[in-house]
């Protein structure tokens, strides 16, 4: 792409605070589904809109409003969300309510709010805004999806100014418990922190909300710039690691430029495998880093990857919790995101850098 891609504004609701983060005291979970920290929605939202509202809408609204705010916009020219698995609270109750009144004299309001493009509408009337807006909802790379409508929104129509782009996926009791089933959590409750420890299949989840402003305009808050993103196909791990250095190259970069290689790894001793064959490989003398210990695993996870990597910039600090090897790096400018599919099958690049 010709044109540069900034981040202006970011925010996030996880199951981690900032604070506990960059304190090196993470928040400690003891179950393998456990819930974002609640942000302050009232200062966001009005409490009698608060009350109609399920936690996927708060989270949305309130990360989209935080993120403007800080990029200074109060109307973007577009909004762009990613969902994996919707608004699975709503869509919960409405199929429990279609059960218990069998079929008849059904509420619609969970089901209007059950739709994967609730979250984007909800923003867009809170804000009045009546530009562009879509809703990717493509499993594990639907947050990068998003992310490359709106590099590629900024890069055809240069009267768009300021996109806002970003994630929301919730756990809900009975939809989330189901992972069980699939084997994508583990059998076994496991503290989160000890989540590499455990040599078994499966892993842990959360949900979160992540939300950045996009503009190509290089502003005095901008503090990150998108250089790249990419998703490919490929189960052979050589193959893998020929795609990671041909997209470096592609964006005139080595691996021995990068310092800082955020890895998606999730504790599955069955999918880390090909995350252990590229800390052993490719990414042997990388200053390695790790964050599904903190928040666990979900479609859109790696919104908290990049709001991670834009915090490690902007406080020019990496907390030791995130560390996986020896390897240091001083006043870190450029940073890789790798993330590896579900099925082990989709893996998706993210070249950010510092301003």
């Amino acid at each position: 792409m010709g044109r540069s891609i900034f981040i202006n504004g970011f925010s996030g609701i996880s199951a981690q605070t900032e604070e506990a983060l960059f304190n090196n005291e993470p928040l400690v979970y003891t179950s393998n589904i456990f819930h974002a920290v609640p942000a302050n929605y009232k200062e966001i939202v009005p409490a009698m809109a608060l009350r109609r509202m399920s936690k996927a809408i708060k989270m949305g609204i309130t990360a989209a409003k935080n993120a403007l705010l800080e990029a200074n916009v109060n109307l973007p020219d577009a909004i762009i969300t990613a969902t994996g698995e919707g608004c699975k609270h709503d869509t919960e109750k409405f199929l429990e309510t279609v059960l218990e009144q069998k079929e008849e004299l059904l509420a619609p309001t969970s089901f209007i709010q059950s739709t994967h493009n609730t979250v984007g509408g909800q923003i867009a009337l809170n804000l009045n805004c009546t530009g562009y807006n879509l809703t990717y909802t493509q499993e594990d790379i639907s947050l990068e999806s998003a992310f490359i409508d709106a590099m590629l929104l900024l890069e055809e129509d240069l009267d768009v100014n300021a996109v806002l782009v970003g994630s929301v996926d919730e756990v809900s009791p009975k939809i989330t418990s189901f992972s069980y089933l699939n084997n994508f959590l583990k059998k076994e409750e496991i503290q989160n922190l000890e989540l590499f420890d455990q040599n078994s299949a499966g892993t842990i989840t959360s949900e979160g909300a992540f939300f950045f402003v996009l503009s190509a305009e290089k502003k005095i808050n901008s503090d990150v710039e998108i250089v790249a993103i990419s998703t490919f196909k490929e189960k052979d791990a050589i193959n893998i690691s020929r795609e990671i250095h041909k997209f470096l190259v592609t964006n005139n970069c080595l691996v021995e430029d990068l310092d800082i290689v955020l890895l998606g790894k999730n504790g599955d001793r069955n999918q880390d495998v090909i995350y252990e064959i590229l800390e052993k490989g490719l990414f042997l003398n990388s200053n390695v880093l790790v964050y599904k210990h903190l928040v666990g695993d979900f479609n859109t996870v790696t919104g908290f990857a990049i709001w991670l990597a834009c915090k490690i910039f902007k406080n020019n600090y990496i907390p030791n919790v995130l560390k996986l090897n020896t390897v240091s790096s001083q006043n870190p400018k450029l940073a890789l995101l790798y993330n590896l599919s579900q099925d082990n099958t989709t893996h998706s690049l993210i070249l950010v850098q510092k301003v």
